[in-house]
């Protein structure tokens, strides 16, 4: 690692206070908090009633990023990945640990981002030069350009405020990108675009990377761009560096942990058997990705059962189907009494990305359902293109479930 990176990160931490208000279950408890609290402002102290907790959204990251670099950060939903960035762009300022940054830094973090709503866009794309410290003389040689990425020529003269969501973020991302700065900070915003705007970004990227020598933090949920476009990958988990290394190392480990749903019932009064917990996780293999669910099943005497799951789509249609002894007798469970564990997977690497959830059924097959858990565990799919395809799907898109890898017969 060099010696003189762009960003330096050490022992970074970001704490927040959230405070509780306590509830009152009387009108009596109500009125007497409020006369206290009340009495004790006019004293100066603090009100009765209220508790706080602190939230470490960060904790002690550490990392380099040198120049030229194009470094992914993925995570869950509330790992800190955001929280990360609006440190770096100033927004925000860290609890503990230093940030360094060598160089002008443009951010877009979110739509609209340094954009004054009651300015048009010609107007704004001078502001964010100025901002970026730039001069008159280098915006407008940039400015063409701009305004030719974004493909916004008739509105350019439009209050942005006017601007759709989608206007906005070709703008903005064109303004960010086509103004040179150092460092490059890219939230999920892209997401917002169409798909073909989304692919005419990430070109953008490779392109102020490779042949300008420009550094690039990106936040994405979508792991193939992570795997084609980044040099290196941070994974935070619960606020920690958890991870960093080579992208495909660092999204094997996030999407181990990534997929993974529980539920718990209560036992059926009289019934035969009952379908306790389930749980389903992801196991990534060199060549295949395996979608594993895990039930404890209750039963009441020793019997035979039938076991299915069905795979439902975001919109609850049935995309898979698979059982164990409903056709294939060999291979029902024998239930004893008391717990029983099944364990069953099946291969995720033709699905497309997006949200599905798996029912699960007990069956004595062609005669009766024992027991049925109307889509109990949901997940989300976040998976790199499969072998053979060039690009992988979203199943939002509304082309279907399944990625199909074609090849030509010519």
């Amino acid at each position: 690692m060099s010696a003189d990176p762009v960003i330096l990160v050490e022992n970074l931490g970001k704490r927040y206070v959230i405070g509780h208000q306590v509830r009152h279950d009387t009108l009596r408890d109500a009125l007497g908090h409020g006369f206290r609290g009340l009495w004790s402002s006019v004293r100066g102290q603090r009100a009765h009633g209220r508790s706080s907790e602190d939230f470490w959204a960060l904790r002690d990251v550490s990392f380099q990023v040198q120049r030229g670099e194009v470094v992914g950060i993925i995570g869950r939903n509330g790992a800190g990945k955001s929280t990360l960035l609006k440190i770096l762009s100033r927004i925000t300022e860290p609890t503990q640990g230093r940030v360094e940054l060598r160089g002008r830094v443009a951010s877009l973090l979110e739509v609209g981002t340094g954009f004054h709503p009651e300015l048009s866009g010609r107007e704004n794309i001078f502001l964010n030069g100025a901002i970026l410290g730039m001069s008159r003389a280098e915006i407008r040689r940039k400015f063409d350009e701009i305004v030719a990425f974004a493909e916004v020529e008739k509105f350019l003269d439009t209050p942005v405020k006017h601007y759709s969501s989608g206007m906005y973020v070709r703008l903005a991302f064109a303004v960010a990108a086509h103004l040179e700065p150092e460092i490059l900070i890219v939230d999920e915003v892209l997401a917002v675009g169409d798909a073909q705007f989304q692919e005419k970004c990430l070109g953008k990227m490779r392109e102020v990377s490779r042949q300008d020598g420009r550094t690039v933090l990106l936040v994405s949920h979508n792991m193939s761009v992570i795997l084609s476009l980044c040099q290196r990958a941070l994974l935070l988990e619960s606020g920690r560096a958890a991870a960093i290394g080579l992208p495909q190392t660092v999204v094997d480990r996030y999407l181990s942990t990534a997929t993974a749903a529980t539920f718990q019932r209560a036992a059926r009064p009289q019934a035969p058997v009952t379908i306790r917990t389930g749980a389903i996780r992801l196991t990534v293999e060199p060549a295949n990705v395996w979608i594993n669910v895990e039930t404890m099943i209750e039963s009441r005497t020793a019997t035979s059962a039938g076991f299915e799951v069905r795979l439902h789509d975001s919109h609850g249609q049935i995309i898979a189907y698979g059982s164990l002894g409903t056709f294939e007798p060999s291979r029902m469970p024998a239930l004893r009494p008391g717990e029983n564990h099944v364990r069953c997977r099946f291969p995720g690497n033709a699905l497309a990305n997006g949200r599905y959830s798996v029912t699960l059924k007990l069956v004595l097959p062609f005669v009766e359902t024992l027991d049925e858990v109307p889509n109990a565990l949901a997940f989300d799919l976040e998976l790199p293109p499969a072998a053979g395809a060039s690009h992988r799907m979203l199943q939002a898109w509304g082309c279907g479930a399944f990625l199909l890898a074609l090849d030509r017969t010519d």
